[in-house]
């Protein structure tokens, strides 16, 4: 597990001058599929950290660009925000250097996918269609024109929590726009969940944590067990095996 620095490639794709990372690596012998994490609002915190050790442990390269590496939250939360509404800008240059970055690696087996969680499942959502090769939205926004999103989309694993209240119906309006253009996916909604439930730490200042656990905002385990078994059955499928029998690294030239 180390800190990255991924600035090089993301000036080449137009992005951030200075762009930091997370990298979090498998044990054994790879090659192995890549993942790029993106997180949630608050930022790349120690739970976030540990969601990419996760992916990790499950046999995958994760890395995780800090879409605040120009100032942090309080200077670029707005910004990522409106870039994420608009579909295009910094962020997304970004998290295209973090793919490029891990195929550019010799143990990646050429097949990576894309994970976020909150601000960062929405990212996730409108990167499916950008050269990933599977996507695990996670309590996501959903974008204005959501069947353009769902037709250019890569197969897709989404999870949310009937207690989220910003996010009512979305798990059915995605998985219509889904189904309508045949994109393959696996999407559901946890009755006892609300917004980030993945988490296995409550986020966020310390002054807002009763506000939102009345908001029904943090972990849920039960439901994150089950959503973390999709999710890696999910990639599993189509990203493909890790360690010495996966496809070889040569296979990234297709990209």
């Amino acid at each position: 597990m180390a800190d990255v620095d991924l600035s090089a490639v993301a000036r080449q794709q137009g992005g951030s001058p200075r762009l930091s990372g997370y990298l979090a690596l498998p044990d054994g012998e790879g090659p192995w599929p890549g993942v790029v994490l993106i997180h949630e609002a608050f930022g790349m915190d120690e739970v976030m950290r540990r969601q990419a050790e996760r992916l990790a442990r499950a046999g995958y390269l994760a890395l995780m660009p800090d879409l605040y590496s120009e100032g942090g939250a309080r200077r670029c939360l707005v910004s990522t925000m409106r870039a994420m509404g608009a579909g295009r800008g910094r962020p997304f240059a970004d998290i295209e250097a973090a793919r490029q970055w891990l195929l550019g690696r010799a143990d990646c087996t050429g097949r990576v996918g894309v994970l976020g969680f909150c601000m960062g499942g929405g990212f996730a959502l409108l990167a499916a269609g950008r050269g990933f090769d599977a996507a695990s939205v996670n309590y996501g926004m959903l974008p204005k024109d959501l069947g353009a999103a769902a037709a250019d989309s890569c197969p897709l694993v989404t999870s949310y929590g009937a207690r989220d209240r910003g996010l009512k119906g979305a798990t059915a309006k995605l998985e219509s726009a889904l189904d309508q253009v045949g994109t393959p996916h696996d999407c559901k909604e946890y009755p006892g969940a609300g917004h980030s439930f993945l988490n296995d730490a409550e986020v966020g200042p310390r002054v807002l944590r009763p506000l939102m656990r009345i908001a029904g905002v943090g972990p849920h385990p039960e439901s994150a067990a089950d959503a973390w078994q999709r999710i890696e059955a999910f990639f599993a499928e189509h990203l493909g095996p890790s360690g010495p029998s996966a496809a070889p690294a040569e296979a990234r030239a297709r990209r």
